[in-house]
């Protein structure tokens, strides 16, 4: 009977446990809102020139992301001054079981010389949740990497 019981107990605690690590929690707000935090803590003089979000749609969204994943919603944050390669895309996707699939794919399509005069020295693919990032800059970079690892 002890040992039934002892069975019982490893069975259940073993379904906890598996079910708990499958969650996936989302960041949640807006994709200009979080775009906000990912260049957090960065001073005024160090941000290019010019840096405008735009909303991406399907006609462009290939031309910043390199990839054709779905989406729900995406954002690029560029520098409006074509010789400055900066550009972060913030993608929210429809499901976050996506995520792995989606970051592998821009990795392997991502272009850090799409500004074909000038390079970007740095290119991180990340994810977190149903958000995936694509960050191509320069000394900036690794910051933004940083702030969206640490997203809440």
């Amino acid at each position: 009977m002890k040992k039934i019981i002892g069975l019982i107990c490893i069975a259940m605690v073993s379904l906890l446990l598996t079910g708990c690590g499958n969650k996936v929690e989302n960041i949640e707000g807006t994709l200009p809102e979080i775009m906000e935090k990912l260049y957090s803590g960065i001073p005024e003089e160090e941000m290019p020139m010019m840096v405008e979000n735009t909303e991406l749609n399907d006609e462009n969204f290939k031309y910043f992301a390199f990839a054709d994943v779905k989406y729900k919603e995406a954002i690029a944050s560029e520098s409006m001054t074509g010789s400055i390669p900066h550009s972060v895309v913030l993608i929210r996707l429809e499901n976050a079981s996506d995520a792995e699939a989606a970051v592998e794919e821009i990795k392997k399509n991502a272009d850090p010389r799409k500004w074909i005069c000038v390079e970007a020295e740095n290119t991180f693919v990340l994810s977190k949740g149903d958000l995936v990032v694509l960050i191509m800059s320069n000394d900036m970079a690794s910051k933004i990497k940083e702030n969206f690892e640490n997203l809440k």
